[in-house]
C-alpha cells in the first residue's frame, strides 16, 4: 500500500510538471491567460511587506525606518552572482532544468520518506516562492495565509500547480530575484538585502563566497541555525553543505570550497532602527519631529481609509520619505532651547521653525530627550519623554501664548476695513461688555488692565498698540469686530483648540472676550505657522513635515505637496506685518512705530527685515515670542508643561526672544535679504 501511494503521488507530481493548471484543479481546460488571471495577486505582482525609510531634507541622513518585516527589495543586478549561485546550489540544484516542479526530486523524496528514512523535501525554488508569496498576500484571509504554510499534500499540489504556471510566465532570473527578496533568513531578516545587513553589514552586491554560502545555508532552518541568535555550529555545517553543492554545480572548484570552508565566521550585525524612539542616539531630539510626522501620516487619506490602515501602509509599504527636517536648523534650535532651560530643568522651551509659503517644518526642538528610558526618581517626567511638547496632539493641549493672539484681532479689524491708523485712547483699565466675577472685574463686568500703564496708556493706533502690547486697546478692538470673528480668524490660520477648556469656550464663543489676550492654549508649531501665513502674504499652508514621498515602485506620492489656500488678502497681510515690525525695533514703512517689547531682536538679525510679537500669559506663567521674515517663521514658549502653577516669570522673556531670533538668524545665514512689501495707504492710513 505504501508503494502504491508513493507511485500515485509521484504520478501527480509528474503530471504537475506537464499538465495545464486547469486540469490539475479539476476544472474545465482554460487558456494560459485565464489561468494567470486566476492566480493570487501576489504571484502575479509581488506585494511583500517592505521597510519604509525616513530621511532628513538632504535625502541622505537617515532619521529612522518603519517596518513589520525587515525587508528591502533589490534587483538581481545588485545581488552578487555568487549569492545567486549559492541559493540555487543550497535549495534547488536543478533549478535551471525543471519547469517549476522537479519530478526527480519528488520521486526521490517520496521513496525515501515512505521507507521511513529521514524526511526529505522536494520543493523547488519556484514552489518555495509560491509558498512565501501566498503567506504575504494581503488579498487572502488570515486563515488562508496560515494554510499557505501548512505542510499538507493539498498545499504541495497547489504549490506545484502555481509553480508550473509561473514558470510559463516568468524567466528563471525573475523567479530567482523574487525568491531572494521574499525568503526569510532568520534573525528578523526578510529578503537578501536585510540578510546581508543583518549578518555582515554590507549590501548583497558585496557578499563574498563564504558569506553567500552561509546565508544560503540558513534557508532550511533560519531561526534555529542563524549565527546571530541561533546555532553557530549548525550555520557553519550548512555553509559547508552549500559550498559542496556549488562544487557539484560547477560554479566553484573543490579548492575554492576548501578555502571558503576554513574562513572564520565573523558576524557584523546592522539592525535598522524602527519607529521614532529609534532615532540616532546622538539625535534624540529628532524624535519629536518624527512623532509629528507620524501623526501627520495618520491623517493622510492617500495611505488608507482609516488611521490603522495608514499606519499599516507606513510599516509595510516600502516608501522612501524625504522629510523637511533640516539637521542644521534643528541643531541650532535645540542649542537655543537648551540655552533657556537645560535638560535638568522642570521647565521646557519648545521651539518650532517653519517655511512661509509651503508650511514645511524645518525644526522642532525642546530641552528633552525623545525616549522611553526611565527618568530619575526625583523628577519622573524629564528629561525623557515621548509627549509631543512642540506640535501638540496625543494628549498635549498646548500652552497659553499671551499677547501673540493680538495678531488675530488686528487681522480681523484690518479685514473689516479698519486701517492701521485706527486710534483709541487706551485707559489703564477697560470696562467691557462681558460679564465677570472676582478679581479683574468692575461692577460685574470684566475689566482688563494694562501691564505697564505709564508706557501703554494713551492714544494708540494698531502700530504702537501692537508694538507696546497694549491690552486695553486690543480688547476694545475685539469689541468692535466681535470675538467670534477673531476666533474664526485664529482657526483660519491653523490655531487648534485641543484643550478641553478651550473647546468649551469655542462652544460659547461670544463670551470669550479674553481671547485676544491669549488665554487659549496653542503650540509653538501652530503659532509659528499662523504667523508664517502673514509672512507669506496671506497664503496659509498646512504644517508639512515632508518634501517628497516615493512608493516602493519609485513613483511619487502627491501627499508630499503643500496644501495651501489664500486666507488673507496680500494687503491685509502686508499691513499686519507693518505693525508687527514695531515690537522688534524695526520701523514700519510709514514710520509709525513707537516703542517695542522686544527691540533687541532687530540687532540679532543684523539689519534683516523682521517682524514678530511677544506674549506673556497671566502671572507670567508662560513667556512666548514668535518672529518671522519672508523666508522663515519661528516660535518658542517657556513653560512648565507638567505644572501650570509654576510661573516661569518675566525675567526669562529676553532669553526666549533671543533664542527664537538667534534661530531665525542662523537659518537665514547665507541666504539673500528679502524685504516686506508695504501696505497700501488706504489700509495703513485710511485715506
Amino acid at each position: 500500500m505504501r508503494f502504491v501511494l508513493c507511485s500515485l503521488l509521484a504520478g501527480l507530481a509528474v503530471a504537475a510538471a506537464v499538465l495545464p493548471l486547469g486540469l490539475l484543479g479539476g476544472s474545465a481546460v482554460r487558456t494560459g491567460a485565464a489561468v494567470w488571471d486566476a492566480l493570487p495577486a501576489d504571484l502575479a505582482t509581488p506585494r511583500a511587506p517592505q521597510i519604509t525609510y525616513v530621511y532628513a531634507n538632504d535625502g541622505k541622513t537617515l532619521i529612522t525606518t518603519f517596518y513589520d518585516e525587515n525587508r528591502r527589495d533589490v534587483p538581481l543586478t545588485q545581488i552578487a552572482p555568487v549569492m545567486q549561485q549559492a541559493v540555487v546550489a543550497a535549495e534547488d540544484i536543478r533549478f535551471y532544468e525543471h519547469r517549476g516542479v522537479d519530478s526527480r526530486s519528488v520521486l526521490r523524496a517520496l521513496v525515501s520518506n515512505s521507507r521511513g528514512h529521514s524526511q526529505q523535501g522536494a520543493s523547488t525554488l519556484t514552489m518555495q516562492y509560491v509558498r512565501n508569496a501566498l503567506k504575504n498576500d494581503p488579498s487572502l484571509t488570515p486563515q488562508e495565509r496560515v494554510d499557505a504554510g501548512v505542510d499538507t499534500p493539498a498545499r504541495k499540489l497547489r504549490e506545484m500547480r502555481y509553480a508550473v504556471e509561473l514558470e510559463k510566465r516568468l524567466s528563471k532570473q525573475e523567479i530567482l530575484n523574487r525568491y531572494l527578496n521574499i525568503a526569510y533568513f532568520g534573525a528578523g531578516a526578510y529578503g537578501i538585502y536585510a540578510a546581508s545587513q543583518t549578518y555582515f553589514s554590507k549590501t548583497p552586491a558585496e557578499l563574498t563566497l563564504p558569506e553567500a554560502a552561509l546565508i544560503a545555508g540558513l534557508l532550511q532552518s533560519p531561526d534555529a541555525d542563524n549565527p546571530a541568535t541561533g546555532d553557530r555550529a549548525a550555520a557553519l555545517q550548512r555553509r559547508s553543505y552549500t559550498l559542496d553543492s556549488m562544487v557539484k554545480t560547477g560554479k566553484i572548484t573543490a579548492g575554492e570550497a576548501a578555502v571558503a570552508t576554513t574562513q572564520p565566521l565573523v558576524i557584523k550585525q546592522t539592525r535598522p532602527p524602527n519607529n521614532c524612539v529609534d532615532v540616532p542616539p546622538q539625535h534624540t531630539d529628532w524624535g519629536f519631529f518624527c512623532d509629528y510626522f507620524r501623526q501627520w501620516w495618520g491623517r493622510q487619506a492617500e495611505f488608507g481609509a482609516n488611521p490603522n490602515e495608514r499606519d499599516d501602509a507606513l510599516r509595510t509599504g516600502g516608501y522612501k520619505i524625504v522629510t523637511s527636517l533640516d539637521p542644521g536648523v534643528q541643531a541650532t534650535a535645540l542649542a537655543q532651547s537648551l540655552g533657556v532651560y537645560g535638560y535638568g530643568s522642570a521647565r521646557s522651551m519648545p521651539l518650532a521653525v517653519v517655511t512661509p509659503g509651503s508650511g514645511r517644518i524645518l525644526a522642532m526642538a525642546v530641552n528633552r530627550h525623545y525616549s522611553l528610558d526611565p527618568n530619575p526618581p526625583q523628577h519622573p517626567s524629564y528629561p525623557n519623554t515621548v509627549n509631543q511638547l512642540v506640535g501638540g496632539g496625543a494628549g498635549v493641549g498646548g500652552y497659553q501664548a499671551g499677547s501673540t493672539f493680538k495678531m488675530f484681532t488686528m487681522l480681523t479689524a484690518l479685514e473689516a476695513g479698519m486701517p492701521l491708523s485706527t486710534s483709541f485712547n487706551a485707559p489703564g483699565r477697560l470696562v467691557t461688555k462681558w460679564p465677570g466675577s472676582g478679581p479683574g472685574t468692575c461692577g460685574g463686568r470684566w475689566c482688563p488692565a494694562n501691564a505697564s500703564p505709564s508706557w501703554m496708556n494713551g492714544n494708540r493706533t494698531m502700530w504702537n498698540a501692537f508694538g507696546r502690547s497694549v491690552n486695553t486697546y486690543f480688547v476694545w478692538l475685539e469689541e468692535q469686530v466681535g470675538v467670534r470673528r477673531v476666533v474664526d480668524m485664529a482657526k483660519r490660520l491653523g490655531i487648534q483648540f485641543r484643550a478641553a477648556g478651550d473647546q468649551a469656550m469655542v462652544a460659547r464663543v461670544d463670551d470669550w472676550g479674553s481671547f485676544t489676550l491669549g488665554n487659549a492654549s496653542t503650540t509653538p508649531l501652530d503659532l509659528a505657522n499662523a504667523y508664517a501665513t502673514v509672512a507669506a502674504g496671506g497664503l496659509y499652508c498646512q504644517p508639512l513635515p515632508v518634501v517628497s514621498i516615493t512608493d516602493a515602485d519609485g513613483k511619487p506620492v502627491s501627499a508630499a505637496a503643500p496644501k495651501c489656500r489664500q486666507e488673507l488678502s496680500p494687503d491685509v497681510a502686508a499691513a499686519a506685518t507693518d505693525a508687527a515690525r514695531c515690537p522688534v525695533g524695526k520701523g514700519s514703512a510709514y514710520g509709525k512705530c513707537d516703542g517695542g517689547t522686544a527691540e533687541a531682536v532687530s540687532g540679532i538679525l543684523g539689519g534683516r527685515p523682521i517682524a514678530g510679537k511677544t506674549g506673556s500669559s497671566e502671572y507670567n506663567s508662560t513667556e512666548t515670542f514668535v518672529g518671522f521674515t519672508p523666508q522663515v517663521a519661528a516660535a518658542g514658549i517657556a513653560v512648565n508643561a507638567d505644572n501650570p502653577n509654576d510661573n516661569v516669570g518675566d525675567a526669562v522673556s529676553s532669553a526666549v526672544n533671543s533664542a527664537v531670533a538667534q534661530t531665525i538668524a542662523a537659518t537665514l545665514r547665507g541666504s539673500p535679504v528679502q524685504g516686506f512689501p508695504a501696505p497700501s495707504r488706504a489700509r495703513a492710513l485710511g485715506r
